[in-house]
């Protein structure tokens, strides 16, 4: 069963849920000029405290349907969220499979820090989730991402043409994958 929080040397990550509403509200209003090229068009609402927390149980419903789980991501001794990792779109049975997101803040790319999330994330995929298969789809252009998943071993099957509505405009997608070996 997955817990409410995990660590890795540098990082906690913490379980979606709605108390987390203000610092998630921060980190998107820090961040909103940074993610415009990478995520869906945001109306003004987005950035209120009141919509994250309605997205924040949102999540939680999804965590307790077992479709999806989602971290938000802050130093060890700190509150601030600098990122999010998610496994969504969670099936079980014969396919054992989802879909990988993450982001991370501004100020905190070309540490580490994403592919350091990503590790201790794909180990609970795999060894507490009991998926066999996560895919991550990326931009070509997202350069730093397409290179989280190389380091991870995720291996590129693919172009998704015009995949996912990106800031306006259908955006081509790098379909990246990993399977769980032990899972033969």
């Amino acid at each position: 069963m997955v817990r409410g929080e995990y660590f890795t040397p540098r990082l906690k990550m913490t379980l979606s849920h709605p108390r987390l509403a203000p610092q998630v509200t921060d980190y998107f209003i820090r961040n909103r000029a940074f993610l415009r090229d990478t995520e869906p068009e945001r109306d003004e609402e987005f950035y209120t405290k009141s919509y994250q927390k309605s997205l924040l149980q949102a999540d939680a419903e999804r965590f307790w349907d077992g479709i999806a789980v989602k971290f938000w991501l802050s130093y060890r001794e700190q509150a601030c969220v600098i990122g999010m990792l998610s496994f969504s779109n969670i099936v079980m049975g014969a396919f054992l499979s989802c879909h990988v997101g993450y982001r991370l803040d501004k100020d905190e790319i070309n540490k580490g820090l994403m592919t350091e999330a990503l590790e201790r994330g794909i180990a609970i995929a795999f060894d507490e989730i009991g998926l066999h298969r996560l895919e991550a789809n990326i931009m070509p252009r997202n350069k730093q991402s397409l290179r989280v998943t190389e380091k991870l071993g995720f291996v590129n099957e693919g172009v998704s043409k015009k995949y996912l509505k990106i800031n306006g405009v259908w955006e081509d997608h790098i379909h990246m994958v990993l399977l769980n070996e032990q899972m033969n």
